[in-house]
C-alpha cells in the first residue's frame, strides 16, 4: 500500500523588514503602487502577483515604523526592560494583504533549541494598511483574533462601527469629519452646483455618502455623481468623462485615490476637458506621485483637507543612513537602490548597460520623496501609531495587577486592545494622541492649495484650518494666504446653477430640478427680502410699506385733512368766510335794530340765531388737522351742540311766526303761552338734550383718533373713530328730528297772509338743509380717508350758508338797498281776502 503524505501547499508570506525583540510590532504597506494582474488556468498552484511601480511614500511609512520603534528602545522612559521588533510585509493588491495579515496572525517561525522543533511568536499589535478597503478585510479578519489594528491612513468612517470592528483604531481621522469639511468648504466659497465622483470601494463610497448628506444640509446641489475603480473596465471611466463633459458644473469634489485620480485627469486632458476646479481628498491631494502622468498640470488650483503636518527630529538622517546591507534579505530595498541611482547590485547584469553600484552611494545626495520631510502628514500618523501600542505596552507592564498581566510574561493582543482603548500621552512634538469609544483620533485638518509643481514634488500651501472639536460656525477657519484657483487664475470660479438673487426678490424652485436651480422672483407689495437667496419675502409690519426696490420697510405715508392740502384751505375760508359773513349779518342787525324789519324778525331769536351760526362756521375748522384725542372728542360734540342751538333758533321762530298768526284772530291769548320767556326755554331746553347725549356719548364712548389701513395698503389714513356708532347716529338723528319738526312747521306756516312771511324762507332753509343732510350719508359712507373728511365739513357749510342766506340775506337786502319797504306798513300789509 502506498504510504500517504502531507505536502505544504505553500509557506507563509516572508517578511520584507524584520528585526526580533521581546515584543512585536507587525506593519502591513503597500511598498509597490501597481502589480500584474494573472489570468488563472486552475491547473496549478496560483502564484503571487508580481509588483511593480515603487512607491516611495509607503517605504517611507515602513521606514518611520522602524525608526518609531528604534527611538523607544533608545527611551528609557517607555518599556525599559523590553525592546520592540517588528514585522514588515511588503503587501501589493488586495490577496497579497491578507496572506500578510495571516502570517501575522501566526507569528514567525523560529527554532526552539530544546527540542529541535520551530515555534511561533504572535505580534502584539499591527500597524496598516493605507487603503480603507484593504483596511475592511484586514480589520475583520485579525478581529476574530482580538488583535488591535492602528491604520495611519485608512479614513472610512464605516471603521468606527465598534460592533464589526472592535480591534480597529487609527491616528488619522475618520472621513465623516473630512466629508463635512469637504461640504462647509463648498459652501463657504459660494458653489452651490457641483460634480462628485469617488473611487468605487468602501472609501469612495462611504466617503462620498457623507458629503451628499450634509452638502444638501448646508444648501448645496450636486449635479452627478459618478463612481468608478482603477480596475475596472474601462468603459466605465468613459462614462464618467462623458458625464463631466455635458455637464454646467465646474467645481468636482474627488473622493478618490490616486490611481483614479490620475487616470480621470489623463482621461479628460485627452479630451480636451479643462476649466475644472477639483476639490480633493486626503488620500490623493497631496500625493506626488500625481506628478509622474500628465494630470499635475490640471491639477494645479487643487484644494482639501489633509491631517495637519509636523516635524519629526532626527528621521530625515535615519532615511539618509539606509543602506542595502542593513536588510540583505529584503529584495525590495535592493530594488529602490537601483533605481534611486541608477545601477546595478547584481553581479549577473554586469553584461547590461546598468552599470554597478560603487558601493559609495549615499541617500544624503539625493533628493526624493523617501527622503522629503517636508511634508510629514500621514507619516507622522505611523509616527504616533507606534508610540500609541508601545504605551499601551508600558501601561500593562506599569499596571499589570489590573489588567490581567502575569510578571515578566509576554502580554497578550487582547491585554495589549484594551490597554489602547485608555492611552493618553503627549509626544514630544506637543501633540496629545488619545482615542475615542469608537477607536477615532480628534479631527483635525489643514486645508491646503495645489499651487505649482517643481520637479516631481507638489508645492503646496496652507490656506486654512478646520477642527471638529471647535463649536459649530467656529470649525472652518481660513488664513490669509493667496490662493491659487484652476489653471493658475487668481479667480475665484463660480458654480451654480442660477445666479444669485438679489434683495428684493425670492427664489422660486424650477420645476422639476433640484432646489439649487430657481427662478427670481419679485416680493408681493407690502413684502421685502433684505438678502440674496432668501426662499420667502417677509411681510411689513402694519404701520410699514415696502419700498420701490422691495428690499426695505419703510413707514407707510399718512392721510389727513390738512391745512396744506389745496382742498383743506379752500374749505377753512369757506369757514371763515361765513363766519365773517355772519358777523357781518350781526353789525347789520344791530345797527338797524330799531327798523321793523329787524323787530318783526324776533330780535332776540334772531341774534341767537347768528351766534349759533358763527358757531356752526368755526365748528368745521376741528374737523381740519391731525387728529388727536381731544380734537376727535371736539368736533363731534361741537357740530351737534352747535348745530342744535341754531336749529332750536330757527324751530322757535317758526313757532314764534304761527303763533302771532293765531294771536291776530279774535278772542285768542296763545301769544302769552309762548313769549320771549317760553321761547328762550324752548331753546335751552332743545339744547340741554343734545347736551346730555353728547356726555353720555362722550362718557361711554367717546371718539378717539384711529389709524385706518384697510382702505389703502400703502397709505394710514389718519381719522376719528366715532367711538359709539350709536352716540354718533343719536346726535345726528336728533339734529335730523328737530330739522323735520321745524320743517314741517314752516311748510305748515308758508301761505300765511303777510308782506313778508318769514316761514316761507325757513321752509326753504330747511329743505336746503335736510337735502344736504341727505345725501350726506351715502356719501360720507362712501369717500374714502381725507374726503370723508371733506365730505362733513361740506355739508357742515352749506347747510350753515343755507340757513344764512335764506333767513338773513333777504332782510340784509332790504335793509341796506330797499329801506322804503323797511316800514310797518309794508310789512303787515292787508289780509282782506283770506275771510271771504
Amino acid at each position: 500500500m502506498e504510504e500517504l503524505k502531507c505536502t505544504s501547499l505553500a509557506r507563509a508570506a516572508q517578511p520584507e523588514l524584520a528585526k526580533s525583540g521581546d515584543l512585536l510590532i507587525g506593519g502591513v504597506f503597500t511598498l509597490y503602487s501597481d502589480y500584474a494582474g494573472k489570468v488563472y488556468t486552475f491547473q496549478n498552484f496560483p502564484e503571487d502577483h508580481k509588483c511593480k511601480n515603487l512607491n516611495f511614500r509607503e517605504f517611507q511609512f515602513a521606514e518611520t515604523m522602524i525608526f518609531a520603534a528604534e527611538e523607544i528602545n533608545k527611551n528609557p522612559g517607555i518599556l525599559p526592560n523590553h525592546t520592540i521588533g517588528y514585522i514588515i510585509y511588503n503587501a501589493c493588491g488586495y490577496t497579497n494583504i491578507l496572506k500578510s495579515a495571516t502570517a501575522l496572525v501566526t507569528g514567525p517561525e523560529e527554532i526552539d533549541n530544546s527540542n529541535n522543533c520551530t515555534k511561533t511568536k504572535r505580534v502584539q499589535a499591527i500597524i496598516g494598511h493605507s487603503g480603507s478597503t484593504p483596511t475592511i478585510g484586514l480589520a475583520r479578519m485579525l478581529g476574530k483574533f482580538q488583535i488591535p489594528v492602528i491604520s495611519h491612513f485608512a479614513t472610512c468612517a464605516c471603521l468606527s462601527d465598534r460592533k464589526e470592528f472592535p480591534t480597529f483604531f487609527r491616528t488619522i481621522p475618520s472621513d465623516y469629519y473630512q466629508s463635512r469639511a469637504l461640504a462647509q468648504l463648498v459652501k463657504h466659497f459660494g458653489w452651490t452646483w457641483v460634480g462628485a465622483v469617488s473611487s468605487d470601494n468602501d472609501y469612495g463610497i462611504s466617503g462620498m455618502a457623507t458629503f451628499l448628506q450634509v452638502a444638501q444640509q448646508e444648501g448645496v446641489c450636486v449635479e452627478y455623481y459618478e463612481a468608478f475603480d482603477s480596475t475596472g473596465p474601462y468603459h466605465m471611466l468613459l462614462r464618467v468623462v462623458h458625464v463631466i463633459k455635458h455637464s454646467t458644473s465646474k467645481v468636482i469634489v474627488a473622493f478618490m485615490t490616486h490611481r483614479e485620480v490620475k487616470m480621470l485627469v489623463e482621461e479628460l486632458q485627452r479630451q480636451k476637458i479643462t476649466g475644472l476646479q477639483w476639490i480633493g481628498s486626503d488620500a490623493w491631494i497631496t500625493d506626488n506621485s500625481i506628478t509622474a502622468s500628465g494630470a499635475h498640470k490640471a491639477l494645479v488650483g487643487a484644494i482639501g483637507f489633509v491631517v495637519s503636518k509636523t516635524q519629526i527630529e532626527g528621521l530625515q538622517n535615519f532615511l539618509q543612513q539606509l543602506h542595502p546591507s542593513h536588510f540583505p534579505q529584503s529584495s525590495f530595498i535592493g530594488e529602490f537602490w537601483e533605481t534611486v541611482f541608477n545601477c546595478t547590485l547584481s553581479p549577473q547584469s554586469l553584461s547590461t548597460s546598468v552599470r554597478p553600484c560603487s558601493g559609495f552611494e549615499h541617500l544624503e545626495s539625493v533628493q526624493n520623496e523617501f527622503t522629503d520631510v517636508s511634508e510629514l502628514r500621514f507619516t507622522y500618523n505611523v509616527y504616533k501609531a507606534v508610540y500609541a501600542v508601545a504605551h499601551a505596552l508600558h501601561n500593562l507592564y506599569t499596571f499589570g495587577h489590573s489588567s490581567g498581566l502575569a510578571t515578566n510574561s509576554t502580554p497578550q493582543p487582547w491585554q495589549v486592545l484594551h490597554s489602547l482603548q485608555t492611552v493618553n500621552f503627549t509626544l514630544k512634538t506637543g501633540e496629545k494622541v488619545f482615542f475615542d469609544s469608537n477607536g477615532d483620533s480628534p479631527a483635525r485638518y489643514d486645508l491646503i492649495n495645489l499651487q505649482n509643481v517643481k520637479g516631481s514634488t507638489l508645492k503646496v500651501a496652507t490656506i486654512g484650518y478646520y477642527d471638529a472639536s471647535l463649536p459649530k460656525g467656529q470649525q472652518f477657519i481660513m488664513s490669509d494666504v493667496n490662493i491659487v484657483w484652476r489653471g493658475g487664475s487668481r479667480e475665484v470660479p463660480k458654480s451654480m446653477c442660477s445666479e444669485s438673487c438679489p434683495p428684493g426678490t425670492r427664489k422660486a424652485v424650477q420645476k422639476g430640478k433640484p432646489v439649487c436651480c430657481f427662478d427670481c422672483v419679485p416680493c408681493a407689495e407690502g413684502e421685502i427680502s433684505n438678502a440674496t437667496d432668501l426662499l420667502d419675502c417677509v411681510k411689513c409690519q402694519s404701520e410699514y410699506w415696502s419700498n420701490e426696490k422691495r428690499d426695505a420697510c419703510i413707514l407707510k405715508e399718512t392721510e389727513f385733512l390738512s391745512y396744506g392740502d389745496l382742498m383743506g384751505l379752500l374749505l377753512a375760508l369757506l369757514s371763515l368766510t361765513g363766519a365773517c359773513l355772519t358777523m357781518a349779518v350781526v353789525l347789520i342787525f344791530y345797527c338797524y335794530r330799531s327798523t321793523p324789519i329787524v323787530r318783526a324778525n324776533n330780535t332776540e331769536l334772531s341774534f341767537l340765531l347768528l351766534f349759533s351760526l358763527t358757531l356752526c362756521f368755526l365748528c368745521s375748522l376741528t374737523f381740519i388737522g391731525r387728529p388727536s384725542q381731544w380734537s376727535c372728542m371736539l368736533r363731534h360734540t361741537a357740530f351737534g351742540v352747535t348745530f342744535v342751538l341754531c336749529i332750536s333758533c330757527v324751530l322757535g321762530k317758526t313757532i314764534v311766526v304761527l303763533m302771532a298768526f293765531r294771536a291776530t284772530l279774535p278772542g285768542s291769548n296763545v301769544m302769552k303761552w309762548f313769549g320771549p320767556p317760553q321761547q328762550r326755554l324752548s331753546v335751552l331746553a332743545f339744547t340741554l338734550i343734545q347736551v346730555l347725549i353728547c356726555v353720555l356719548w362722550l362718557t361711554l364712548s367717546p371718539p378717539f383718533p384711529n389709524k385706518n389701513m384697510k382702505y389703502y395698503k400703502d397709505k394710514v389714513i389718519l381719522e376719528c373713530d366715532v367711538g359709539s356708532a350709536v352716540g354718533f347716529w343719536a346726535v345726528l338723528g336728533y339734529i335730523g328730528l328737530l330739522s323735520l319738526m321745524c320743517f314741517v312747521l314752516a311748510f305748515l306756516a308758508r301761505k300765511l297772509p303777510d308782506n313778508f312771511n318769514e316761514a316761507k324762507f325757513i321752509t326753504f332753509s330747511m329743505l336746503i338743509f335736510c337735502a344736504v343732510w341727505i345725501t350726506f350719508i351715502p356719501a360720507y359712507v362712501s369717500s374714502p380717508g381725507k374726503f370723508t373728511v371733506a365730505v362733513e365739513i361740506f355739508a357742515i357749510l352749506a347747510s350753515s350758508f343755507g340757513l344764512l342766506f335764506c333767513n338773513f340775506i333777504p332782510k340784509c337786502y332790504i335793509i341796506l338797498f330797499t329801506p322804503e319797504k323797511n316800514t310797518k306798513k309794508h310789512l303787515m300789509g292787508k289780509i282782506p281776502n283770506y275771510n271771504k
